[in-house]
Formats: C-alpha cells, sequence, structure tokens
C-alpha cells in the first residue's frame, strides 16, 4: 500500500512538471489586461442594474452600449493574445488546443 501511494505521488509530481509553459510570457501583462475587462464588466453590471429600475435612461442605455462594445474588443484582443476566456464554444482557439496553455487561476 505504502508503495503504491509512493508511485501515485511521484506520477502525480512527473504529470505536475509535464504540465506546458503558460503561452503567456508576461503575467504582468495578461494580470493588467484581465483588470481591464474585469472592470468593464463590472461597471456593465452596476448599468444592468441601474437599467432594471430606470428603463427610459437613454444616457444609461447608451454608456452600457458603448461599454459592452469596449468588452467586446477587449476580450477579441485579449484572446488574441492570450488565448480563450470561456469555453464551451464562446471563443475560439488556434492550433494546438489552446485552453490547456493558458495560466491556471492561481498563477495570475
Amino acid at each position: 500500500m505504502a508503495e503504491r501511494n509512493e508511485r501515485d505521488e511521484r506520477d502525480e509530481r512527473q504529470d505536475r512538471s509535464r504540465k506546458p509553459e503558460p503561452a503567456t510570457r508576461n503575467i504582468e501583462d495578461h494580470c493588467r489586461e484581465l483588470l481591464e475587462l474585469q472592470k468593464v464588466d463590472f461597471a456593465l453590471v452596476e448599468l444592468t442594474l441601474y437599467l432594471d429600475t430606470h428603463p427610459t435612461d437613454m444616457q444609461a442605455v447608451q454608456q452600457f452600449n458603448q461599454l459592452a462594445q469596449r468588452r467586446q474588443q477587449i476580450a477579441a484582443e485579449f484572446e488574441m493574445k492570450h488565448g480563450p476566456l470561456l469555453q464551451f464554444g464562446h471563443s475560439f482557439s488556434r492550433f494546438p488546443w489552446q485552453w490547456v496553455e493558458t495560466p491556471w487561476p492561481w498563477q495570475v
């Protein structure tokens, strides 16, 4: 039993060491660009909540639409540089499959 656990631990360490290096070499750029996207997402959530109670506020609707467009631009630029933000068909992938090459959440 102990021999089996040691073997499992050794295999697990080898698997971790085989994980490809992140496609994103510059984690600072990755974090800065992801933070910018999160700021826009936060503003969109807040505007959504506001517009739920103020649906006729034309200025808020315009601001929402501008931010939604900005979010699309930021997300597209981010994905071209760092790989997909979401899976399940929300984003395209280059070859080879990029999802496994992007940093894990605890790496950024």
